[in-house]
């Protein structure tokens, strides 16, 4: 019988401004763009959602639904960095770990019961209490006999909440569940589900699988089995970050060229830090633009492999200026990197000019570490 556990950091970005600064415990706070109308929330702390501020909201409706709330800038540097030690750590005590975005993942301790005392809902209490320790980071974590079934059950303990659903008791934990729980139940989806009577996984339990497939198609299978306490019981080691980008919605749609190109340098310099902090190199240089009617134009360009600011920021605006209608106003730029290499496995640098560039990379990186992206800027090679 499978043992996977989903660990769930709870407002993982909020509770790491919370650690820099302790002032913001207890009050409203949203990690996410500027308030001026564009800017859009990444993390509410729970305070904040009990106004009705959510992920994925713009902070100037956060604003209007919570006039008190505070609004932190995202230190993306930072939340990766600490995500990476708690995967570390994780992978000290799991014979296989699953990152399945920057706050979650999946853990599969099957066959590691008596390593554990024969206590395996006990043990998921000692790794809370080990992320709060070593981590001061406050997380939620359930056990279950599949990666759908912890999921749905982290989100009935969060937040700071741990819980086991035994073998043979998924159906009984399922069904007083509504099936808005369900992960991959959409807005759309739940509501033909309702129009149609199905309000609670109960509801589903007791529909024949033909019926929910004829409703819903091939997902209705899929659904079926859910609602029984199946679903994905695999869990994949290895899981690799496909690309790093960063993107910025301006509070007022931008023409100069400069401050767009002045916006487009400093996302560069965001994630030129966070493929060296992961010890890669970028061979696909992607540039992302939306002007204010929405109409987004993407382009990209593969060259050598570099972590270098100056060197992609040069392809960064060939791409963007190849691209830029000057007579629309900009609403959003966005950089990405991707189709990485392993810098550890390339051919060691044998050029001392190359080596000096380097050691000088990594100290930028030390000092925006520790004083904000701001204090240093990287000239051209």
């Amino acid at each position: 019988m499978k043992q996977i556990a989903h660990l769930d950091l709870d407002c993982f970005f909020v509770s790491v401004e919370r650690l820099k600064d302790p002032g913001l415990i207890g009050k409203p706070v949203a990690v996410g763009g500027a308030p001026g109308g564009r800017g859009v929330v990444a993390s509410a702390s729970y305070e904040a959602r009990a106004f009705g501020v959510r992920s994925a909201m713009s902070t100037a409706q956060a604003l209007r639904l919570c006039p008190h709330l505070i609004l932190a800038r995202s230190s993306h540097h930072e939340y990766g960095e600490i995500s990476d030690r708690l995967a570390t750590r994780m992978e000290q005590l799991a014979p296989v770990v699953e990152r399945a975005s920057i706050d979650e993942m999946y853990m599969d301790f099957t066959g590691c019961e008596s390593l554990y005392g024969n206590d395996l809902p006990g043990f998921m209490r000692t790794i809370q209490r080990l992320v709060a320790e070593e981590f001061r980071l406050p997380c939620s974590i359930a056990l279950a006999t599949s990666k759908t079934l912890a999921k749905i059950a982290v989100g009935t303990v969060k937040p700071n909440g741990v819980c086991t659903v035994p073998a043979g008791r998924e159906e009984f934990f399922l069904a007083p569940l509504s099936i808005a729980v369900i992960p991959g139940v959409g807005a759309k989806t739940e509501e033909t589900l309702r129009a149609r009577g199905f309000r609670t996984i109960a509801d589903l339990q007791m529909a024949t699988e033909e019926r929910l497939v004829q409703l819903l198609g091939a997902s209705g299978g899929w659904l079926y089995g859910v609602a029984h306490g199946r679903g994905s019981d695999t869990v994949s080691v290895g899981h690799t970050r496909k690309s790093i980008s960063r993107e910025e919605t301006f509070s007022e749609d931008l023409r100069s060229l400069p401050d767009l190109e002045e916006e487009l340098h400093a996302l560069v310099e965001d994630v030129c830090g966070s493929v060296r902090e992961q010890g890669w190199r970028a061979r696909t240089i992607q540039v992302k633009l939306r002007y204010a009617d929405f109409t987004t134009i993407t382009r990209a360009r593969t060259i050598d492999p570099t972590d270098d600011d100056p060197v992609i920021f040069e392809t960064v605006k060939g791409l963007f200026n190849g691209a830029y209608d000057k007579r629309q106003a900009v609403r959003l730029l966005g950089v990405q990197l991707c189709n990485f290499d392993d810098a550890s496995q390339m051919e060691l640098p044998l050029n001392p000019q190359r080596v000096q560039r380097e050691e000088l990379l990594k100290a930028v990186d030390k000092i925006r570490a520790r004083f904000g992206d701001d204090v240093i800027h990287v000239g051209h090679a």
